[in-house]
């Protein structure tokens, strides 16, 4: 029984292994889609363009987002996003709606290792300063067939303005990709 779970894992990964290494889905001219959901640090990000919620001692928080990429050569992805993130404080009766938008790069190593550079900011309604930050991210990227992929990773994002926060955030982030 072990030699038959054994082999069945070995073949599974080989043909995930072998589907990311022909490299077709990040081939110059090729597009990504991608939604990611983040897990930490969710409170304090005010600027995320992915799924999430966060709820804790009278805050809580909600976000939708996708990002996109155009490969403009073999692996190396130029892209942009967008979200909306609602959050809510509970002991104010506040509660504030929040535009975000994402603009970067993300490579492909040897077509299985993503690594991603970019600037993500938010704009809110009536804040003296909005958040503006440089986002660090790296992870592994498992690809399903020929158009999807599930992308876990870990993810800095450093803060580019004082004035907002002075705090990086450190998430751990599940991407799902789809590429044509």
């Amino acid at each position: 029984m072990r030699k038959t779970f054994f082999m069945v894992a070995m073949a599974i990964g080989f043909t995930i292994t072998s589907n990311a290494q022909d490299g077709t889905q990040t081939d110059q001219g090729s597009w990504l889609i991608e939604a990611n959901t983040g897990f930490g640090g969710v409170s304090a990000h005010a600027a995320n363009t992915g799924f999430g919620f966060f709820t804790s001692d009278g805050i809580t928080s909600w976000s939708i987002g996708t990002e996109g990429g155009y490969f403009v050569v073999d692996g190396l992805a130029l892209k942009a996003g967008a979200g909306y993130t609602s959050t809510s404080f509970s002991d104010f009766d506040i509660t504030e709606s929040i535009l975000t938008y994402k603009l970067g790069a993300k490579y492909y190593i040897i077509n299985t290792i993503p690594v991603q550079v970019d600037v993500t900011g938010a704009s809110i309604k009536d804040a003296n300063e909005n958040p503006l930050w440089l986002g660090l991210q790296g992870g592994y990227a498992f690809f399903i067939g020929d158009m999807v992929s599930i992308e876990p990773g870990l993810r800095y994002n450093l803060s580019l303005n004082e004035d907002f926060t002075d705090e990086g955030i450190f998430e751990f982030r599940i991407g799902f990709a789809l590429h044509f």
